[in-house]
C-alpha cells in the first residue's frame, strides 16, 4: 500500500478549506496508507529536518497550504535520503505561485494522476550564501527591497487579519504599497558584482530576482525554465522610483517578468553586507554577506501537474 503524506498548517488563513476539501478526503481514499505533517511555528530550516526525517521510497507529498508550506515540503523532499518520492502542490496561500505552476486543483486529481504514474520531472533553484547551502527553491529567489517587503505579512496585526481569511489579494497589495511608500528610499543593497564581472558592476540597484517557475507573486507572469534542466531568468533593477516600479510591473503582468537568461548568477559583494533573501515568501536577513550564488539544482523533482499545465508547459 503506498503512503500519502500531507504537509499543512493548522494556523493558517485558509486551513478550514484544507481540512474540508483536503484532509477529509483523504481520510476516504482508498488503497492508500494517509499520514499527516503539521509545520510547526518554528522555521523553513526545522520544518525541513522533521519532514525529511520520516519520508520513504515511494512516497506522494501533497502540499495544502500557501507557498511557505510548499516550499517546506520541497526542502524535505529533495534533502530526504529517499528516492523516487513524488511532489504535487495544493495551493491554499495568498499567492500560490508553487500550485499555480503545477496546476491542480484538488486531492482526488493528484492522487488519480499519481496512480496512473503520471509524474513530470522539473528542476528548482539552489540559493548559497558565502559559499553554504541555504535553500531549495522552485519559482523564485529574490535578494533586496522585494525581499524586505514580504516580512510586512508578519506583523503582528497584519498577520491576525489575514489567518481570518477574509482579506484576499488586494489587501496584501494594499499592505505592500504602504509599506513601500514609507521604505522606498533605504539602502537595501550595497553595490555589487554580478557574475565575477562579467556582467559589471551594479550600482544603486534595490532588487536582484531570479525567476524559474510560472509566476512571481501571483500576478507577475514567469515561464516554463522550471521544466528545463538548465537556465532560467534574472533580472537587477532600481526600484526606489515609483515610475520604475509602475514600469516593471505593468510589463510583468502584461507581458512577462524582464530579465536576462543565464545558467547561474554569483552577486559579489566588496565588503560585508547585511542583505535579505527570500524565496517564495520565505526569507531571512543575513549579516556579514560577501557572496550570493543562485543556480539551477542538479537533480529534479518528480511531480504531479495538471493536463493543462503539462501541455502548456511543453508547447
Amino acid at each position: 500500500m503506498r503512503r500519502l503524506l500531507i504537509v499543512y498548517n493548522p494556523r493558517s488563513s485558509h486551513y478550514k478549506r484544507v481540512d474540508r476539501e483536503v484532509l477529509a478526503v483523504a481520510r476516504g481514499l482508498a488503497g492508500w496508507a494517509v499520514g499527516k505533517y503539521e509545520v510547526r511555528d518554528t522555521t523553513v530550516e526545522d520544518n525541513t529536518r522533521r519532514l525529511k526525517k520520516i519520508l520513504n521510497d515511494g512516497d506522494l507529498v501533497v502540499s495544502a497550504g500557501g507557498d511557505g508550506t510548499a516550499v517546506i515540503a520541497l526542502n524535505g523532499i529533495v534533502e530526504s535520503s529517499a528516492r523516487q518520492v513524488t511532489f504535487g502542490v495544493l495551493g491554499y496561500g495568498n499567492f500560490n505561485d508553487m500550485a499555480r505552476s503545477f496546476g491542480t486543483e484538488s486531492l482526488r486529481e493528484i492522487v488519480e494522476l499519481a496512480e496512473k504514474g503520471r509524474t513530470e520531472d522539473v528542476w528548482g533553484l539552489e540559493c548559497l550564501i558565502n559559499g553554504e547551502h541555504w535553500r531549495w527553491g522552485m519559482c523564485y529567489f529574490t535578494v533586496g527591497l522585494f525581499a524586505e517587503a514580504c516580512a510586512i505579512f508578519d506583523k503582528k496585526d497584519n498577520r491576525r487579519e489575514l489567518r481570518t481569511g477574509e482579506k484576499g489579494i488586494a489587501y496584501s497589495v494594499w499592505l505592500l504599497a504602504k509599506w513601500y511608500m514609507k521604505n522606498r528610499k533605504r539602502n537595501f543593497m550595497p553595490d555589487f558584482v554580478l557574475e565575477g564581472g562579467r556582467r559589471g558592476v551594479y550600482e544603486g540597484m534595490t532588487d536582484y530576482v531570479a525567476l524559474n517557475g510560472r509566476s512571481m507573486a501571483k500576478m507577475m507572469r514567469g515561464g516554463r525554465w522550471f521544466c528545463e534542466r538548465e537556465g532560467f531568468i534574472s533580472e537587477t533593477r532600481n526600484l526606489a522610483g515609483i515610475f520604475s516600479l509602475l514600469w516593471l510591473m505593468a510589463q510583468s503582468i502584461l507581458k512577462r517578468v524582464p530579465g536576462k537568461e543565464t545558467g547561474s548568477d554569483v552577486l559579489e559583494f566588496e565588503k560585508a553586507a547585511k542583505v535579505m533573501v527570500m524565496g517564495e515568501g520565505e526569507y531571512t536577513k543575513f549579516e556579514d554577506v560577501r557572496r550570493v550564488e543562485v543556480r539551477k539544482a542538479e537533480l529534479p523533482v518528480k511531480v504531479i501537474m495538471s493536463e493543462k499545465a503539462r501541455r502548456w508547459a511543453k508547447r
